[in-house]
């Protein structure tokens, strides 16, 4: 099983996803696609198995996901603060594997409707997901 974790600026988010990931599904293989290399070395150092950083890196590769995880700024074009560009956006949506997104605001859009909830108890929520279809 193939896990991308995605995220941009910081790595953050993608590096407490990653690190809880590893705990939760030790045998799975974790990539992830950081929209610049800062994002990936996070989630490398946090233990993901392998990590590409950029718009080609991200069309190519996640692609391979059998779940993806990430911020929902990755679908949206120009989001985090204009790292996640059209085509990064489009591919990720379009990608086959089942998208676990994590309603995390940015500045130029907000979600409506969903009960705001610790970011740790949201990744834990989406790798129950994950291992859930395993079963």
């Amino acid at each position: 099983m193939i896990v991308v974790v995605m995220d941009g600026m910081g790595g953050g988010i993608g590096a407490q996803i990653v690190t809880q990931v590893r705990q939760e599904l030790p045998d799975a293989e974790i990539l992830a696609l950081g929209a610049n290399a800062v994002a990936t070395d996070r989630m490398m150092q946090a233990k993901a198995t392998r990590g590409a950083s950029g718009e080609n890196a991200i069309r190519v590769s996640v692609g391979l996901a059998d779940f993806i995880i990430a911020p929902i700024g990755v679908i949206v074009p120009n989001s985090m603060l204009g790292e996640i560009t059209p085509a990064i956006a489009e591919a990720v949506a379009g990608a086959r594997g089942r998208k676990l997104l994590l309603p995390v605001n940015q500045a130029h859009f907000e979600i409506i409707g969903i009960e705001s909830k610790p970011l740790a108890k949201q990744i834990s929520a989406a790798i129950a997901l994950v291992k859930e279809s395993r079963v």
